[in-house]
């Protein structure tokens, strides 16, 4: 029965005994109590209880839990002080057992159709929910908003937490749901930003260690929140009630919880969360389930662990990892499923290993060559781009949002990236150069949107280029000059059109003998020089500071000593420091921007050089963008899904107010084929560019006969391998 929605159900759990949950249960109820001036009930529900928040309350239950469940008259019918105790700051609770004699035991269904009285009768209900799930537990956190996990900066404690939000998360609840409170800090022990890393968790709060004051509230019966209303560790509660109830209560209560179709009333309150868990996956699929009790059953390895710790980022261990975690596996799948045909072992075996290792269900897209884009629209969407297509894989799934979110935080933690509620975006890129985006809720409405952009590895030659039909050799040939001797290019297209791939083949032109300094969101070039720097931009910290962006890369790149300056897009006020790096001395350098074609390039630069806050005059910028950029590379995904080199442009100088661009070689399109693929041809417009004056000044002499128009001979330029090839005068034909 679903609790009255006005009610906030909070849970308070701890991953070992000796963290403080208790006494955090009973001075936060008291302190959301005075905060807000509501009405609060706390509830005693651990398994284990002797009697905790009697004593600590200094309180004698008017009526236990199973002797509400047992009672034969309605509880509407009964006066409330009857029924729960009240507490002389007006505090109502609801005990659990009366003493050390008496043991919990009573059937959580019956539990919550009493749960659901009293959720009309006060606002909020702080649960204490001890250190073992059980179904009684599980029942509570099915109906609750939020709950508490409670550690303390103890090497051994971390790792029992982490070992409970595992399990709640196989369980398939949210992980937002659960707020992380560091308890008894202090500055010998381990730091709160270290337990929220190895968590992976921002802290909900952070309550100082006073042992003082918390024996003495014991002693006196009287807990601190109201015997020292003013002592800091007093403080720490109330600012994690304001930090609750000021807007992230209202966002959790949107949160999908697992169903709670298959509670088992009988079963013992001993009975961890993964029994439950599993009841509650009834629905599953039973391979699924099987996958998920394997994969738990793991996490409990307390050697796996430790290990999967120490030698994640050890390249040289990642072998020896990979067989001792596959051992392991093997030996819980012959326990859990003795009788399971070989071909499904297998498969369950490798699943498994994926998800613990390595990217779950994306580990196989990862490797097909074929794919060249993945995105995910929640746990069960996942569409891939083949071939300039996209098909939506109906029989590739993640288990759960959350175990999607699991694959997320693994790519971006090893980077120093976070995403969680407060930063729900984050771009981050795999071990192989491949960029990832990732948005979560509450952003993202329907689950987690994941998008990979692969690269192929050594990126894509020259030859390729040819091969494919994106530009002709001639093309290559003038722009392969133009790099080596110094010209300043920029590189405009749309989204997914091909801008950094290009930019990758383009810089492998660089010469060997110059130092090439790279800055990028995530670090994705893959530049085949030794003499290469690569500077990555860093998100802000937990605190919202720290962060570093593209101009202060590129500003810190001008004192690296740089012959080369290469950025992976300007989409920013780092298109002004680009274009005086260019204007300073560093010729050669290059850049991408999102544009149509190079006229809105040149648009598109002078209004990012707005963005940078300099109140530089418009005709200012036009003639920085007219002195340093020599050529603008436009390249685009057209309807086929090919992508083509549609233009290269010189930037000729300003007239008046206005940048002259003069193109070199065009793309024209003549029509479609029965396929529907796009028919064209490259040509030379005729025009010889003045760059060529600039490099017969190097003794650089460049064939005037690449610049002469030629008759357009159509034929079929899908964009696929092998399907057609280019000969040297610019002219598409057709392959046999």
């Amino acid at each position: 029965m679903a609790l009255n929605p006005n009610c906030a159900l909070i849970g308070v759990m701890g991953g070992k005994g000796g963290v403080g949950k208790s006494i955090f249960a009973a001075n936060f109820a008291l302190a959301l109590m005075n905060e807000l001036r509501s009405q609060v009930l706390l509830v005693d529900a651990d398994s284990k209880t002797i009697g905790d928040q009697n004593v600590l309350l200094g309180l004698k239950p008017n009526k236990t839990i199973k002797e509400v469940v047992g009672m034969s008259t309605g509880l509407s019918s009964t006066p409330m002080n009857q029924i729960v105790t009240l507490h002389s700051s007006g505090l109502a609770y609801l005990g659990a057992v009366r003493g050390p004699e008496e043991k919990l035991e009573v059937n959580p269904e019956a539990v919550m159709r009493q749960m659901e009285f009293f959720s009309r009768q006060f606002k909020f209900i702080v649960v204490d929910l001890g250190n073992d799930i059980g179904p009684l537990q599980n029942a509570f956190l099915l109906e609750a908003t939020a709950a508490f996990v409670i550690t303390t900066p103890e090497i051994l404690v971390v790792a029992q937490t982490q070992r409970l939000i595992n399990d709640l998360m196989s369980a398939t609840f949210p992980k937002d749901m659960f707020q992380l409170v560091i308890n008894k800090v202090s500055t010998s022990g381990i730091s709160p930003q270290e337990i929220s890393n190895s968590l992976r968790m921002p802290p909900m709060g952070v309550i100082p260690q006073d042992d003082t004051t918390s024996s003495t509230s014991i002693q006196k019966f009287t807990p601190f929140v109201l015997s020292q209303p003013k002592a800091p560790i007093t403080g720490s509660y109330y600012d994690i009630v304001r930090r609750l109830t000021g807007g992230t209560l209202q966002r959790l209560k949107a949160l999908i919880k697992p169903k709670a179709n298959s509670l088992n009333p009988t079963a013992s309150s001993g009975v961890e969360v993964n029994s439950s868990a599993n009841n509650n996956q009834i629905s599953l699929d039973p391979q699924v389930q099987l996958r998920l009790r394997v994969h738990s059953e793991l996490l409990r390895s307390p050697e796996i662990s430790k290990m999967m710790k120490e030698t994640s980022q050890d390249e040289s261990r990642q072998s020896e990892m990979r067989e001792r975690t596959k051992r392991e596996i093997t030996q819980i799948v012959d326990k859990e499923a003795p009788d399971l045909a070989r071909d499904k072992r297998q498969q369950l075996i490798k699943e498994v290993l994926e998800e613990a290792l390595g990217l779950g269900p994306l580990e196989d897209l990862l490797a097909d060559k074929d794919v060249s884009e993945i995105m995910i629209n929640g746990s069960k969407r996942i569409f891939v781009e083949k071939g300039g297509r996209l098909t939506h894989l109906k029989e590739v799934q993640f288990t759960s949002n959350d175990h999607l979110r699991r694959i997320i935080e693994r790519i971006v933690t090893p980077l120093g990236r976070q995403i969680n509620s407060a930063s729900p975006m984050v771009d981050a890129r795999l071990r192989d150069g491949s960029r990832v985006n990732a948005i979560i809720e509450p952003c993202s409405i329907d689950g987690p949107a994941v998008t990979i952009r692969k690269f192929k590895k050594g990126g894509v030659t020259p030859e390729k280029y040819v091969e494919f039909g994106s530009m002709t050799k001639n093309m290559i040939d003038f722009l392969r000059i133009c790099v080596e001797n110094g010209m300043n290019i920029v590189i405009s297209g749309g989204t997914g059109s091909g801008k950094t791939t290009l930019l990758n083949m383009m810089s492998s032109f660089i010469p060997t003998t110059e130092r090439i300094v790279t800055v990028e969101d995530a670090a994705e070039l893959q530049l085949q020089q030794d003499h290469v720097v690569r500077l990555e931009t860093r998100p802000s910290s937990m605190e919202g500071s720290h962060a570093i962006h593209i101009r202060d890369l590129i500003k810190n790149a001008l004192r690296m000593r740089p012959d080369r300056i290469v950025v992976g897009e300007c989409r920013d006020g780092a298109a002004l420091d680009m274009l005086q790096a260019m204007n300073t001395g560093h010729d050669g350098s290059m850049t991408t921007t999102h544009a149509n074609n190079a006229k809105e390039c040149v648009s598109r630069l002078e209004t990012l050089c707005m963005m940078a806050g300099m109140d530089l005059p418009a005709k200012a910028i036009r003639e920085q963008i007219a002195s340093a950029v020599h050529l603008i590379v436009q390249v685009s995904r057209l309807s086929d899904g090919s992508r083509k080199v549609l233009s290269i442009t010189e930037v000729d100088g300003i007239q008046g107010d206005a940048v002259t661009l003069a193109p070199i070689f065009i793309f024209k399109e003549t029509g479609y084929d029965a396929k529907k693929k796009i028919l064209g041809n490259f040509q030379p417009t005729g025009y010889v560019p003045k760059i060529i004056q600039k490099l017969a000044a190097k003794s650089v002499i460049v064939p005037k006969e690449l610049f002469i128009a030629e008759a357009p001979k159509p034929s079929t330029v899908s964009g696929v391998p092998g399907s057609n090839s280019v000969n040297s005068t610019g002219v598409v034909k057709k392959s046999s």
